[in-house]
């Protein structure tokens, strides 16, 4: 049995929370669909079922196998799983006389029960269900309460197995991370030992028994994950990692030369590409999102077929792909749920490249990913620049893409960050980028009429790009900010500050 946990998802939008809050305490946890589970259960130390879209009542409920796990591991049901444990194990669930989202309070708690040691009455938690449990198996023991949901949890009399109706992983579960680690640790007895150490010794491991003496290629592209990717691989195969820089076009200012200055010093082997050209010839005339980001993949791929047949015998393409990626791209349940956006590093290859795909951070959410860095000593200052699109200025340059429009946003683009730097305002925000509107504005300089391009300031605080909020930046900052770049840039004479928050909105315009 290893020292790890396994979430089964039926769909909810909360799942990856979950894994967020078990991995904060530096337990190793996997999340696979309900329905095609391909690990074998005897290798976790504890099982936790999460929400689901659907009502235990209908057709489509999900209906997991439990055989191998119900009263012979650890297990918590969450909402669904609460529901599930209960409606097809004897008891009853109806629907709500009222829908229950949003705030709570326990109003009575089993104290002498391990899964609410050190939570109190009064504990404010997040309910999201339109139905309830009406009426419980009778081996079924209630140990938690709310004014509204009587049957707010419960544990199983001759089981480890324990269920809630309400979501501990949200942020509005004010003792949920408390409840998680009276189940993991308290009962269940899983090891804390999953920190940035273990991850890249096994993750070096890992990779040596993967790769063995093969050539692998990498894009980088100075970010933190393609770096921390980097330096992984690089202790694991050192001189065969060749590290590849592309040169899109649609960088930010003077950005392609200072990575390549910014890794002389690592002791990695880049070599620099500039694809200027290629990919703005194969952008010419594309306005739709998807369009733009498929040929930005598509070039990437051609230019990386390009070049590692100038290397012989490679045999890998790695990627800096990361948890969010994956999540964003395709439904973590294998089902139905919609594409919010494709993601260029995602996904196979075409047949001709010949490349096998190896992402050593595959699993991982971006604050861990800085974490690993850290431990392997890379430069503080990489390690807090801020994310950037991998299809770069493309998808902030809404409409079709010209030069003349990639010049005036990574003028407008450096004004904006440089200034955030120069207030010591850039470590405070997650990511902070400018867009450029498909509209002109008019306006007026001196005694003439403009009618110019519009364009959007766009800061966000985030942990790991799955939500985000819109920051308050200083009205003295915004002003500055807006005159610079009125004054200085050619061809913008208006300048919006997004304050939409991820959801309803994306950190990205397009």
């Amino acid at each position: 049995m290893q020292n790890k946990v396994l979430i089964l998802d039926f769909g909810s939008q909360f799942t990856q929370l979950i894994a967020r809050r078990v991995r904060e305490l530096n337990i190793y946890c996997e999340i696979h669909p309900f329905n095609n589970v391909k690990v074998d259960v005897n290798d976790y130390q504890a099982v936790i079922l999460s929400g689901s879209p659907h009502s235990v009542r209908s057709e489509q409920a999900p209906k997991p196998d439990l055989s191998q796990i119900k009263g012979k591991k650890p297990l918590l049901g969450i909402c669904y799983g609460a529901q599930y444990l209960t409606h097809f194990f004897g008891g009853k669930v109806g629907a709500s006389n009222s829908r229950e989202y949003g705030r709570a309070n326990l109003s009575f708690v089993d104290n002498n029960n391990e899964l609410f040691k050190g939570i109190h009455e009064n504990s404010q938690v997040w309910m999201s269900h339109s139905d309830t449990i009406i009426e419980m198996p009778k081996n079924y023991k209630i140990i938690a309460s709310t004014e509204d949901v009587v049957n707010a949890a419960y544990k199983i009399d001759g089981e480890q197995t324990y269920a809630i109706q309400f979501h501990p992983e949200v942020y509005h579960s004010t003792d949920g991370k408390q409840l998680l680690e009276n189940f993991l640790v308290g009962i269940a007895g899983v090891k804390q030992e999953w920190t940035p150490n273990s991850f890249v010794d096994t993750t070096v491991a890992d990779l040596k028994a993967k790769l063995g003496n093969d050539k692998v290629v990498l894009g980088l592209s100075g970010g933190v994950d393609s770096t921390v990717a980097a330096v992984l691989l690089d202790k694991a195969i050192g001189k065969n990692l060749y590290c590849i820089f592309v040169n899109n076009g649609l960088l930010r200012k003077n950005e392609f030369e200072s990575v390549l200055d910014q890794y002389k010093h690592m002791g990695l082997n880049v070599k620099g590409v500039d694809a200027t050209d290629r990919f703005l010839n194969n952008l010419a005339g594309l306005s739709d999102p998807e369009l733009k980001r498929k040929a930005i993949g598509n070039e990437f791929i051609n230019v990386f077929d390009d070049e590692a047949h100038l290397i012989e015998d490679v045999k890998w393409l790695a990627q800096g792909t990361i948890y969010p990626d994956v999540i964003e791209s395709v439904s973590v349940t294998g089902g139905p749920s919609a594409t919010i956006k494709s993601h260029h590093n995602v996904g196979g290859l075409p047949d001709f490249m010949k490349l096998k795909i190896v992402e050593p951070l595959r699993m991982i959410f971006k604050d861990e990913v800085r974490r690993v860095g850290k431990s392997m000593g890379i430069d503080a200052e990489l390690l807090g620049r801020h994310p950037f699109p991998g299809p770069g200025l493309a998808i902030r340059i809404l409409g079709d893409i010209t030069a003349e429009k990639v010049r005036i946003l990574q003028e407008v683009d450096f004004i904006f960050i440089e200034g955030l730097k120069r207030w010591n305002l850039y470590d405070k925000v997650w990511q902070a980028g400018v867009m450029l509107l498909p509209v002109n504005s008019v306006g007026v300089m001196g005694d003439e009429r403009t009618y110019e391009k519009v364009v959007a300031l766009r800061a966000v605080e985030s942990t790991d790009g799955m939500t985000a909020d819109w920051v308050d930046l200083p009205y003295k900052f915004l002003q500055e900010i807006s005159n610079k770049i009125i004054n200085g840039v050619k061809g913008v004479n208006r300048v919006v500050y997004d304050i939409s928050s991820k959801p309803p909105a994306t950190i990205e315009w397009e």
